[in-house]
């Protein structure tokens, strides 16, 4: 197991990384406020991992579940709304916890729903998918989608501990696997030059879980993230880097309806459209690009935009990305690999070229 730290004062947390650790109670219940304990999941990965995860936490909690259906399209304040139910039909006070067992979309409405009820609990995540060890887990980002926007509803609250067991991973299916290795690229494209060219060599042995390979995978992704957030906790500043691709692959998933897109595979799109947008200002060389496309190919992602979406369609769902500030479009661009940057200073011509090209023949 290898421990990390996201250093943020009193509110600091460990990131535990290795295999089996659901089942390891000292890990889990040092990090337990309270006497009673919350499960959120859904009917995917509940029947999988809920019992163990109520056999390590044993007899001394009071323990209480709420299953929630799986899919992006329930990442709603209808559905958070469920969580709040249960917390209050089983009288959960503010000494409670919460713990969110299962991918990024629980991961965010639990850490939500910690956030607002009786004005903020504790919760901890259990991440049970690549995407959400390697990302939504770490760094307090929680929320629900709007019809209008992804993501725009929202709080930063920070969970207790993470617990990444690359286990888990092994029930993933291929298609939730490379979504989540998109979010893993990201960080070799923006601040790691070294692990975007370790992914290059590695890809197979990632594509086919390798143990040690995954663990190495997770810790350098979380590394990179945990670095991040400890220096801009609130995305006021270097933070907003990670979203780099994000802005264009939120605007595929409101498009398409969410969970046609899944996250991973919006965000590797995006990532591409952001390095051919950079070319284009000057920054990246044809050969960057072909650098990224060919990672991303690699990996099983899909690399050009839906074939039904005009580039009038992703400008309007761009206006309302959280990175819009003062009615300027802000992206994530990058001035080479591993250097990203934010900027509202690009050409508009060349922003518009780049929709253009990405919307002929992309699909799912």
């Amino acid at each position: 197991m290898q421990t990390l730290n996201v250093d943020l004062g009193d509110r600091s947390y460990p990131i535990y990384i290795g295999n089996n650790l659901l089942t390891q109670a000292d890990l889990l219940r040092p990090h337990i406020v309270g006497k009673q304990v919350m499960i959120v999941s859904n009917t995917t990965v509940a029947p999988l991992y809920l019992a163990q995860l109520k056999a390590t936490l044993g007899d001394q909690y009071q323990v209480a579940e709420v299953i929630l259906p799986d899919g992006e399209q329930y990442k709603t304040l209808e559905y958070v709304n469920h969580i709040f139910d249960g917390l209050l039909k089983n009288r959960f006070n503010r000494t409670c916890t919460l713990i969110a067992l299962g991918g990024g979309v629980i991961g965010d409405m639990t850490g939500f729903a910690a956030s607002a009820y009786q004005r903020g609990v504790s919760f901890i995540q259990i991440p049970t998918t690549l995407l959400s060890q390697v990302d939504s887990s770490v760094g307090g980002k929680t929320g629900v989608n709007h019809p209008l926007g992804k993501n725009m509803i929202g709080a930063f609250w920070q969970p207790k501990a993470v617990l990444a067991d690359t286990q888990v991973l092994k029930t993933l299916p291929e298609r939730e696997l490379a979504a989540g290795i998109a979010e893993v690229i990201k960080y070799g494209l923006i601040c790691d030059p070294e692990f975007f060219q370790w992914l290059n060599i590695n890809m197979p042995a990632l594509l086919n879980q390798n143990d040690n390979t995954l663990a190495e995978a997770v810790y350098r992704s979380c590394l990179n993230k945990a670095s991040v957030v400890a220096e801009d906790e609130t995305e006021t500043g270097v933070r907003a880097t990670l979203n780099l691709g994000h802005t264009f692959g939120h605007a595929i998933e409101t498009e398409q309806g969410y969970g046609k897109w899944l996250h991973g595979e919006a965000v590797a799109t995006g990532m591409l459209m952001a390095a051919e947008l950079s070319q284009r200002e000057g920054w990246l060389s044809a050969e960057d690009v072909k650098a990224v496309r060919d990672i991303l190919i690699s990996a099983n992602l899909p690399i050009v935009a839906p074939s039904d979406m005009s580039a009038q369609a992703f400008l309007q769902h761009m206006a309302v990305d959280k990175k819009v500030l003062d009615g300027s479009l802000r992206l994530v661009l990058l001035h080479k690999i591993g250097q990203a940057v934010i900027t509202n200073q690009f050409n508009q011509d060349n922003l518009m070229k780049t929709l253009n090209s990405g919307v002929q023949l992309g699909q799912i």
